[in-house]
């Protein structure tokens, strides 16, 4: 094994949907060897199945947990930590109580694997939140899951693209709460977790930039009613004062432009639509999500268990290969 490589845990997700498939076609790229030591999390014959769904000659090899650190990872064969939870002829396409049970058991062994250093970052493929539900977990996905196995309290979502990172202040609500949650407390909290998760993964002093809420970042009061000078202004002034590297607030309508130019290493967005359409801009296929205020790294394709074309061999895996590009982006840095 190259020692060199982060140690990626890929987790199967809800194994009646694409999350098989689309592993094994990422699997199949010699590049995800190239660029790490790679191993999914799951059960070997749900695999061994899956390499029908696409003509693959991949071997799949089951180890234990306690091998991982020994194994010679190489181009062609999958390492799986068999969990050994589910039935060879498990229908596909349909919510299961059991893939829904075993989805949540392969997130909590990479995470307990994390915990323990033995993995650098946990890739996950999706799962089905009511399936979820009917195997006896009640999380609302997997940000929930993680968060609460880590004993995490403060976190938040990431988009990651080809140039271009995102952090959300808000994300799901609407609009007019979103202003209505904005603070300068979330917002120096979300320039700090920027800023050290981009320096843990290799970048000495991150460069920020901080949206501003309304057109033109409110130009001096002319736009809005002073709520970049209220919400956003004495956050900034806050992560500034303890020498984080950030700027703005800054007009939205050409600062995503600027950052993918490479002026910024990332976006604070005040909204949803503010910091997702951007990145959606660039690509669905591209897009992940990553949760971020976690004490281990996660990614995660920025699409669902795809349910109508499980099994047929035809999904994408450019999500699942980007997310795992961006695990090894953000893993710790090893030396010699």
């Amino acid at each position: 094994m190259n020692q060199m490589k982060p140690v990626i845990g890929i987790t199967m997700g809800d194994a009646a949907g694409v999350g098989p498939e689309i592993i094994l076609k990422s699997l199949e790229k010699e590049e995800m060897y190239e660029i790490s030591n790679p191993f999914v999390i799951g059960d070997s014959k749900i695999l061994e199945r899956a390499k029908s769904f696409i003509n693959s000659d991949l071997v799949i090899e089951s180890v234990p947990a306690d091998a991982l650190a020994e194994l010679s990872y190489r181009f062609g064969t999958v390492y799986c930590l068999d969990l050994d939870l589910l039935p060879a002829d498990l229908p596909i396409g349909e919510v299961s109580s059991q893939a829904g049970h075993a989805a949540f058991e392969y997130l909590a062994t990479a995470i307990q694997l994390a915990k323990e250093n033995k993995i650098d970052a946990i890739c996950t493929a999706p799962l089905n939140k009511e399936a979820l539900h009917k195997g006896g977990h009640k999380y609302p996905g997997h940000t929930e899951i993680l968060a609460d196995l880590t004993g995490t309290e403060d976190f938040s979502m990431m988009l990651s693209a080809p140039n271009l990172k995102v952090i959300h202040v808000t994300t799901h609500v609407g609009i007019i709460d979103a202003v209505k949650l904005i603070n300068p407390e979330r917002v120096y909290h979300v320039i700090k977790l920027a800023h050290d998760t981009l320096q843990k993964s290799g970048i000495e002093s991150p460069k920020i930039a901080v949206c501003g809420i309304n057109p033109h970042a409110g130009e001096n009061g002319l736009f809005g009613y002073g709520e970049e000078e209220e919400k956003v202004i004495p956050g900034v002034e806050k992560a500034h004062g303890e020498g984080i590297n950030v700027v703005g607030p800054l007009p939205a309508d050409t600062l995503f432009f600027r950052t993918v130019r490479g002026d910024f290493d990332i976006v604070v967005a005040m909204y949803h639509d503010q910091g997702h359409g951007p990145v959606k801009v660039l690509g669905l296929d591209a897009g992940v999500n990553i949760t971020v205020g976690l004490p281990i790294i996660r990614t995660s394709v920025d699409h669902g268990t795809a349910f109508d074309i499980a099994g047929k061999g035809i999904a994408d895996e450019k999500s699942l290969m980007e997310a795992m590009r961006q695990a090894v982006e953000l893993a710790p840095k090893k030396s010699l």
